[in-house]
């Protein structure tokens, strides 16, 4: 088995549910008191909050590119980022690197195409949701449109993100304006909704929405679990 790379704090939060993601399908894979072999990167999220909120992603990425280069020269077979808005620099991540990158839309966009949606929302950080890391490859490799949420949705998951999901809160009164979030999505035309920031899923499921939801922490662990097992 390929040793992960994991590019992880980002926040810690969900940074630990990735660890336990993929040791958890390593042992149900490879049977008895098998985990897997896994370098960890955890930045301090205040450095990196920090620099997205100055506009500084040319550091950014910089830090991002050295850290990759690091679990590498580790021995890492293959890297993560255990992060969605952090996919912005991924190809300079993998350019750099040595090393093949799992990039988050890979499995997400297999996973809507499997349950044959061509339309979906996207909840997220608000740099996730005007970026293009997920739009495109959906776009191109399966012909699957986002959408994104009204500024007033949008503006309020970003705050919820940062001010509470990343410091460990999980409120009720939060996990209620996601299911109206997820029906104003779906009263737009969305048939699923992508939970686009790694945390989401802490505080939103299944149980909230009457149409599929996408965790992209989950798809993406035990995607890398495939791959480091190829």
């Amino acid at each position: 088995m390929k040793t992960i790379g994991m590019i992880g704090g980002m926040s810690w939060e969900s940074t630990a549910v990735y660890y336990r993601v993929i040791n958890r399908e390593t042992q149900i894979r490879l049977g008895g008191v098998h985990s897997a072999p896994l370098l960890l990167w955890s930045f301090d999220f205040a450095e990196i909050d920090a620099l997205q909120s100055a506009g500084r992603w040319d550091e950014a990425t910089a830090r991002m590119v050295e850290i990759g280069q690091l679990l590498v020269r580790g021995g890492a077979g293959l890297l993560i980022i255990c992060c969605n808005t952090m996919h912005v620099m991924a190809e300079e991540v993998q350019r750099s690197a040595g090393a093949p990158l799992l990039h988050i839309a890979t499995p997400l966009g297999a996973a809507i195409a499997a349950k044959g949606l061509r339309r979906v929302g996207v909840l997220g950080t608000k740099y996730t949701m005007k970026a293009d890391f997920l739009r495109v490859p959906l776009a191109r490799e399966h012909d699957i449109a986002i959408l994104a949420p009204e500024e007033g949705d949008a503006r309020e998951t970003h705050r919820i993100i940062y001010e509470e999901l990343a410091r460990g809160q999980f409120l009720d009164s939060s996990r209620v304006f996601f299911r109206g979030a997820i029906e104003r999505l779906k009263a737009r035309g969305a048939e699923g909704v992508i939970l686009g920031c790694t945390e989401l899923p802490l505080l939103v499921g299944a149980r909230d929405a009457d149409i599929p939801l996408f965790d992209t922490a989950e798809l993406h662990a035990l995607a890398a679990v495939d791959m480091a097992l190829e």
